[in-house]
């Protein structure tokens, strides 16, 4: 056996692994319904922003928001978020989900509607504390 590194955006890769989860999903009784998803903020051709994500079974996860220093405090954050909200809020998913680190952005999900449901303190440096966040959509 060997194990490499790859890119997973190797579409036959990726495409092997979500057959892979669906089908022990259907195996078990449980709709996956897995499928990743990214928006981007544009204006005049420049990318300000981006947020990425996937749905899963019964939520959707926000992998990555991220707001380009020179685009930030024009409320780009927040309209990518409400996009996110406001495309899934009546598809049938119960929460949207989301991890963040004490140095990022952990008071702008608070003003997002989010609601910390773990957090993970780190010891040895604090600004590496990990917050776990939820928001209800049902």
């Amino acid at each position: 056996m060997e194990i490499i590194s790859m890119e997973f955006e190797d579409k036959s890769i990726s495409s092997k692994v979500d057959d892979a989860f669906k089908e022990y999903a259907l195996e078990n009784e449980v709709y996956s319904d897995y499928k990743p998803f990214s928006y981007v903020a544009k204006e005049n051709n420049q990318v300000l922003g981006v947020i990425t994500g996937k749905t899963s079974y019964d939520e959707v996860h926000i992998r990555d928001l991220l707001v380009f220093k020179e685009a930030r405090c024009k409320g780009i954050g927040m309209a990518l978020m409400n996009h996110v909200i406001n495309i899934y809020k009546n598809m049938g998913y119960r929460y949207i989900t989301l991890t963040t680190y004490q140095f990022q952005a952990p008071k702008f999900y608070e003003k997002c509607g989010f609601q910390i449901e773990f957090v993970r303190e780190n010891q040895e440096n604090s600004k590496l504390t990990k917050y776990f966040f939820i928001k209800h959509l049902k």
